[in-house]
């Protein structure tokens, strides 16, 4: 289970807002420096997305009954709406604009899905209220809590979670178009339990920045911090390449109480094969008691918490076993970084 606590900014119907960030000018490469700072700082994360997502379809009232517009039309779950009638679409709002300026003409979607772009004709109905529907249930924003897992001095570069993160109905990797990190108060735990995981719970202020994202990728989200205090409080280490990484005693930087950061002692027990693309490079163990005690093992909200051995940084803490709250994956940190680089090049 990934262990980003996600929440939308305001339910399905959420309205995002702001305009295209220049954090990295295109074409440009990012480089990240020999030694990196582990933070494991929780922080509140809003990301809006590039498209808007069709999280589900429903039928929609009118005076001739129930009718589905955009089941009918081919639309389906996890499709992402990238242009109505030629027109750029981010927000359930600019959907909704178009709805109304076209009167329940015919609407032409440019949609992605599974990485191909397809192109659906959609007739709108109207239903018992006067109001033109697609009957579709769309997400354009979401917001949650996770830790970041490093920073790196030399490019301003910062990575979080480990993991991507995915719309909590259809499972893809939310479509990043704006996206930014806020700093965050954990105010209680919610222990985990076989079969049914904790969580941390917190708070985290809407209005103020510390850093912003331009990448979401299922390595992790990447960013560059503007607010550099977070950053001074730790001390810069080398990054572990996966033949420094063994199975035995490690540690982990995790924020579980207000806004401090500490280390708790876990055992890394698996080491697995090198796999393209797999998030889930080892296996590791809660041992520390205080942590045991506090959380019951590995929460969500702690995924990005940094994994540290021998000195260096290893990985970072990305998913628990439902069933066993205090083990779980992590991801090794060289293929963060290696992510980190690739994708600000991409962005």
């Amino acid at each position: 289970m990934c262990l980003l606590l996600v929440f939308t900014l305001s339910g399905d119907r959420a309205l995002a807002a702001g305009s295209v960030w220049d954090t990295v000018p295109c074409g440009s490469t990012v480089e990240l420096g020999d030694k990196v700072v582990p933070l494991g700082k929780a922080v509140g994360i809003k990301i809006f997305s590039d498209g808007v997502v069709v999280t589900g379809l429903s039928e929609v009232n009118t005076d001739a009954g129930a009718v589905s517009p955009g089941r009918n039309g081919g639309l389906k779950a996890g499709d992402v709406i990238t242009h109505i009638n030629g027109q750029e679409v981010n927000t359930i709002e600019g959907v909704q604009s178009l709805l109304s300026q076209q009167q329940g003409q015919p609407l032409t979607l440019q949609v992605k899905r599974d990485g191909q772009s397809a192109q659906l004709t959609i007739q709108p109905v109207q239903n018992q209220e006067g109001t033109y529907q697609l009957g579709v249930w769309l997400r354009d924003s979401m917001a949650g809590i996770g830790t970041l897992t490093f920073y790196d001095p030399q490019s301003g570069v910062f990575a979080a979670l480990g993991h991507g993160i995915s719309d909590v109905d259809t499972a893809i990797l939310l479509p990043l178009e704006t996206g930014s990190i806020m700093k965050a108060t954990v105010s209680d735990v919610k222990k985990g339990l076989s079969g049914e995981p904790g969580e941390l719970h917190g708070v985290f202020d809407l209005q103020h920045d510390l850093g912003t994202l331009y990448a979401n990728t299922q390595q992790g989200i990447f960013g560059t911090l503007e607010d550099q205090e977070l950053a001074k409080t730790g001390k810069a280490v080398e990054i572990a390449s996966r033949d420094q990484v063994h199975t035995g005693k490690a540690t982990i930087l995790s924020n579980i109480a207000g806004d401090t950061v500490e280390e708790y002692e876990i055992e890394i027990l698996t080491l697995y094969p090198e796999n393209d693309g797999d998030t889930r490079n080892l296996m590791l163990q809660v041992t520390d008691p205080r942590l045991l005690e506090a959380t019951g093992g590995i929460v969500q909200g702690m995924s990005g918490s940094p994994i540290l051995q021998d000195g260096r940084l290893v990985g970072a803490v990305t998913h628990v076993l439902i069933n066993e709250p205090t083990q779980g994956y992590g991801i090794l940190a060289e293929n963060m970084v290696k992510t980190a680089q690739s994708s600000a090049q991409a962005a």
